[in-house]
C-alpha cells in the first residue's frame, strides 16, 4: 500500500456517498470499501466516519437499517436515498472544478 493521505475537507461526504452507490453498507463495510477503492490511500477512521454518516442521515442523504453484519453481528447498515444521490452528483461536479483548477495553478509557471 502506498502513503496515506489525510482527507480534505468536504470531500469525506463525497467519498462515503460514493461508496454507498452500488449497495448498502455497514459503517466497517464503508470503511473498507473507501480504503479498497482508494488503493489504501483514505482510511477513514470511526471518530470521522460516525458523525459524518450521523450528520448525513440527519440531511435525508441516508437511511439506515439493522441488520447482520457477515460475522453474524448486529450491524446498522446505511443506504443512499434518492436525495443523496443528487448530492453525490453536486458534490461530484464541485470536485471536478476544484480538482481541475488546482491542476490549472499546478501547470502554470
Amino acid at each position: 500500500m502506498g502513503e496515506q493521505t489525510e482527507i480534505l475537507q468536504g470531500t469525506l461526504d463525497l467519498l462515503i456517498l460514493k461508496a454507498l452507490n452500488l449497495e448498502p453498507l455497514h459503517g466497517l463495510g464503508i470503511s473498507r470499501r473507501i480504503e479498497q477503492v482508494t488503493a489504501g490511500a483514505f482510511q477513514v477512521k470511526p471518530g470521522s466516519l460516525f458523525p459524518a454518516l450521523h450528520r448525513m442521515e440527519e440531511q435525508g442523504w441516508l437511511s439506515s437499517s439493522w441488520g447482520e453484519s457477515e460475522n453474524r453481528r448486529k450491524a446498522k447498515y446505511y443506504k443512499i436515498t434518492a436525495v443523496g444521490r443528487r448530492q453525490l452528483d453536486k458534490e461530484r461536479q464541485r470536485w471536478i472544478r476544484i480538482s481541475f483548477a488546482i491542476g490549472q495553478m499546478l501547470e502554470s509557471n
